[in-house]
């Protein structure tokens, strides 16, 4: 199977590209696994013609918006994610109402709908960069209300949440970052930023997963307690073997992110479906909410 879709890969001139919570086969098929912006700007870079983005809707949609010329294609169609669908384009237009004078920011695990409705989108690495660099005192930020409450940690604005989340994240409690350092002294832990702020406060590093990658480069601790999706311990054990990671809990497990399997990979280079299209008068202004933020420093 695996040399089927190498070969079906070169005839269709296609990427396949995979997000670290993937499963190991396929994480290991792909071009490149990253975090979804970072995938999403490779795939606006990349010389191909048909980009196969093994993870959720939002990240197929966002490679799509950036890469129009291209034929996006997302394996399984049913791979979504609960959070970006957490808030309506309805709801975001009632909360602008209440707030006028507010920005809207949408953390960029959001619907290409909610990204052409905000002024400006973020990701789980540079919400605070985004939210300094807006000259509005308060600031709409959607979905994630667990990233709006450490974004607002760090900065002096008013930071207006939606009650969205992450049902992974979530779920992660001081109760089991207790536990784990307690099952492993010396290991440090790294939480995401969509964890609750009761369990940001007892860890050691806030990053997201492409900060989570990077950290063992620049630091000598041999063992690290991971809060985030166990298939984040996959991508860290292949980059650092020589380092032990543990999750925080076995059970944090993305269920949409863990549809995507090799047949279903071959199915889509075979078919080039289920091909993700956005609607052009939509991903015009959603376009223009992510080259906003790609141009804050960070």
């Amino acid at each position: 199977m695996i040399e089927e879709i190498q070969a079906l890969k070169k005839e269709r001139r296609a990427t396949i590209l995979a997000h670290n919570y993937q499963i190991p086969a396929v994480q290991d098929i792909a071009d490149l696994a990253g975090d979804s912006l970072e995938l999403s700007r490779a795939a606006a870079a990349l010389d191909s013609e048909v980009i196969v983005f093994c993870g959720v809707d939002f990240m197929a949609e966002t490679a799509a918006i950036l890469s129009p010329q291209k034929r996006v294609v997302l394996p399984v169609k049913g791979a979504w994610c609960p959070m970006a669908h957490m808030i309506t384009p309805q709801q975001l237009d009632e909360l602008k109402a209440l707030y006028p004078q507010a920005a809207v920011v949408c953390y960029v695990n959001s619907t290409a709908e909610i990204k052409a409705k905000s002024d400006i989108c973020c990701t789980s690495a540079n919400g605070v960069q985004v939210v300094e660099s807006l000259s509005e005192d308060e600031v709409i930020f959607v979905p994630d209300r667990n990233l709006a409450a450490y974004v607002a940690r760090h900065t002096k604005k008013k930071i207006i949440p939606w009650d969205g989340y992450c049902y992974v994240h979530d779920q992660f409690t001081p109760e089991m970052v207790k536990a784990a350092r307690k099952l492993h002294p010396q290991a440090e832990v790294l939480v995401h930023p969509e964890c609750r702020p009761e369990v940001i406060d007892l860890a050691d590093f806030v990053y997201s997963t492409a900060g989570m990658c990077k950290h063992p480069d620049i630091n000598r601790a041999r063992e690290y307690i991971i809060g985030t999706e166990v298939g984040m311990i996959y991508r860290l054990k292949k980059a650092h073997p020589d380092r032990e990671f543990y999750p925080l809990s076995d059970e944090a497990i993305c269920q949409n992110m863990k549809k995507t399997t090799l047949p279903d990979v071959l199915r889509a280079l075979q078919t080039l479906e289920p091909r993700v299209v956005v609607p052009e008068e939509i991903a015009v202004r959603a376009r223009g909410a992510i080259e906003r933020m790609l141009r804050v420093k960070v």
